[in-house]
């Protein structure tokens, strides 16, 4: 707790004046103030570099309180000069308030906002805050989160940064907004919320301190209450009980109370310092109240030190946070795409976007190559396009009427019968065997088709996924780019589905091949001849189905009905089941090759024309496309610049500092 205890000769000070009634004014400005000054003077850069907007927040003395609790005259007595009085609220806006101790004698007042600075004095300075006031928030009673702020540079003042938030207001009076309690706590939780703001809560001792709104808010934040001080004010009209009020500390404020009298009427500064020390001296009951906790001076001396350790604390973090952040961001500015301003410039990028894309296609589609998409599955194509075609190949095994167990051999024995002819016995037909060859092709038809416009789909899907990707940092490439990918993906798709089907209706055809697997099979198959004639023609009984090698339980029905073609139509039946594997196994395969031969042509040939192409075409926009630099591009460039300016700038304004922090942190806890 050494940044926030109180320096020893103050409390001395007030027992001092406690037992023999002197009255005296002690300065508000304290002894280590030069050591101070340029930690605190970085940090009002910083804030005026607007460096919050980076996520970044800094160490700040928030003041909050209800309306009429007395906050501008608190603020009035630390600074030493007039602030707006009046009905309703008077702060509308964040005041920022730097108060500088300075050695001239005459004091500089300044204010800035909406960019510019104006230069004011003590006689209207509460004129021109309205004045600011009024151009930032509106003529009304509404209020802005745009803040307003004021620089004192004045002998005796305490080195403080504040902001002065609205006052707390549930009922909305004239001219005010319906939701002005609203508006105003929202203001208020987003300068309270961060843990390095330092709440300084104005109450009235007038009130019940539990009831204030103020005293909700800072608790909904701080609950231990360790970046919470409390301002007592008009103390000297409700002196009853006050001591057992900040005595019992029932609303939790772990740094403290400061109680002091405000200023009344006319009374100077000065006249009204010395009025306090003489009330909170003789009065007999504020005179209880211990002198470490009262007083304007006693509050500035507390707030200089609670700001010290703050800043001690929290500066090498907003160092650390401001490099990461400067890092980060022009990491991410010189990932951005060169903004290009020549012809040639916008040809060259656009040659590397097509060859990067047809690289990156190569290794998804063709290698099998995945480290661009680790994570993403449907892009490992090679993998994806195995299981499809496994798919394909079991659907046409298990296509519906190619079952060799149910009515076994019947439709053998219904075509061969219908294939008769004038002629020698014991002759297969070649008609029977190609009528049925017909029929079983016609059945998986429509499979192949459907598969291979399957397999574009997702082809389609990674060809667009690349060149997407690629062309990601040039949105007005990427219209004429897609369309390209598109019809080349819809073109390789129907010359596929045309192929496909030439290949069917060449099955279709003829029955042939050279593969001696099909008379390995056909003669494997037949050594079952024999045995399955006999348990189906036996005289005594009938069957109704049979164990056949190669085929299990086959239904024989009435297959003894026809002993004089069923020798034929076993024979056919072998036949064709040998060379209807010869026909799946050569769908499967040569539609597999043919799709990896088709996206060969597609990565290394195809994309590149159509792409060319399509932007080249009347109407295509051109090459000069590139050198349109689109909206959102454009201004994510400019706020990575601008954002990369402040951070240097506040880089270079920490960079001083970073030992002061340390010697600062020291001197703070002595």
């Amino acid at each position: 707790m050494a940044p926030y205890s109180n320096d020893s000769s103050s409390v001395h000070q007030g027992e001092s004046s406690r037992h023999s009634h002197s009255v005296s004014v002690p300065p508000l400005i304290v002894s280590y103030n030069d050591r101070i000054r340029p930690l605190l003077d970085a940090v009002d850069k910083l804030r005026h570099l607007m460096i919050m907007r980076e996520g970044i927040q800094l160490p700040t003395i928030v003041v909050v309180g209800d309306q009429s609790s007395g906050k501008s005259s608190v603020l009035e007595s630390l600074a030493g000069i007039s602030l707006p009085r009046g009905q309703g609220i008077c702060t509308r806006v964040p005041l920022i308030m730097r108060l500088q101790n300075h050695p001239n004698p005459e004091p500089e007042l300044f204010l800035e906002y909406s960019g510019k600075t104006v230069h004011t004095d003590e006689s209207f300075i509460a004129e021109d805050i309205s004045t600011a006031t009024e151009e930032i928030a509106g003529s009304g009673k509404g209020i802005s989160k745009t803040p307003l702020t004021l620089i004192v540079k004045k002998n005796g003042v305490p080195d403080l940064t504040m902001v002065d938030l609205p006052g707390i207001t549930r009922v909305p009076v004239k001219d005010q907004p319906e939701d002005i309690y609203d508006q105003i706590k929202d203001i208020i939780m987003e300068h309270i919320q961060p843990e390095e703001s330092i709440i300084l809560n104005v109450l009235s001792a007038t009130v019940d301190f539990p009831t204030c709104e103020s005293i909700r808010m800072s608790q909904s934040v701080d609950k231990t209450g360790m970046r919470t001080l409390a301002v007592v004010t008009k103390s000297d009209k409700a002196p009853e009980g006050l001591h057992e009020k900040v005595t019992a500390d029932d609303v939790n404020i772990g740094l403290g109370y400061v109680c002091v009298r405000n200023r009344i009427g006319d009374e100077s500064y000065e006249e009204a310092r010395v009025a306090e020390a003489k009330l909170f001296a003789t009065h007999p009951l504020l005179s209880k109240i211990d002198k470490s906790v009262v007083g304007i001076p006693v509050l500035a001396q507390k707030l200089v030190q609670i700001q010290a350790g703050s800043i001690a604390r929290c500066m090498p973090e907003v160092v650390k946070q401001i490099n990461e952040k400067l890092t980060t961001n022009i990491a991410e500015l010189n990932k951005m795409p060169k903004k290009l301003s020549t012809v040639a410039e916008a040809m060259t990028t656009f040659m590397q976007i097509i060859g990067q894309s047809k690289e990156s296609l190569r290794k998804v589609l063709l290698r099998g190559e995945y480290d661009e998409f680790p994570d993403d599955a449907k892009m490992h194509s090679t993998a994806r396009m195995v299981e499809m075609i496994n798919q394909f190949s079991g659907e046409l095994h298990k296509c519906i009427g190619t079952d060799n167990t149910a009515n076994f051999l019947m439709e053998e024995i219904k075509v061969l019968e219908e294939s008769r002819g004038i002629g020698l016995p014991n002759f297969l037909p070649r008609t029977a065997f190609l009528s049925i060859l017909q029929r079983k092709v016609n059945l998986i038809s429509n499979l192949p088709v459907e598969f291979v416009m399957k397999a574009w789909d997702y082809i389609q899907v990674i060809v667009l996924a690349v060149l997407m990707r690629h062309s990601e940092h040039y949105p007005q490439l990427q219209q004429p780019i897609r369309r390209s990918g598109k019809n080349v993906v819809e073109a390789m798709k129907d010359r596929t589905v045309s192929w496909i089907t030439e290949i069917v209706e060449m099955e279709k055809l003829t029955d042939y091949t050279c593969d001696a697997e099909y008379t390995t099979e056909w003669n494997k198959l037949m050594g079952n001849q024999g045995t399955f004639l006999n348990q189906v023609l036996r005289s005594d009984s009938h069957p109704a189905s049979v164990l056949l090698n190669g085929f299990g339980n086959v239904e024989v029905g009435n297959l003894w009905q026809h002993p004089d073609c069923l020798e034929q139509a076993f024979d056919l039946k072998m036949r064709m089941t040998a060379y209807w594997k010869i026909v799946l196994r050569r769908m499967v395969d040569s539609t597999a090759l043919y799709l990896q031969y088709s996206m060969q042509n597609l990565v290394n040939k195809e994309i590149e024309k159509e792409t060319i192409g399509e932007l080249m075409r009347p109407g295509g926009g051109g090459i000069e496309r590139l050198l349109e630099e689109s909206p959102s591009l454009s201004v994510k460039r400019e706020k990575l610049k601008k954002s990369i300016k402040v951070l240097k700038e506040s880089k270079e304004v920490v960079g001083n500092i970073v030992d002061s922090v340390s010697v600062s942190s020291q001197v703070v806890g002595e």
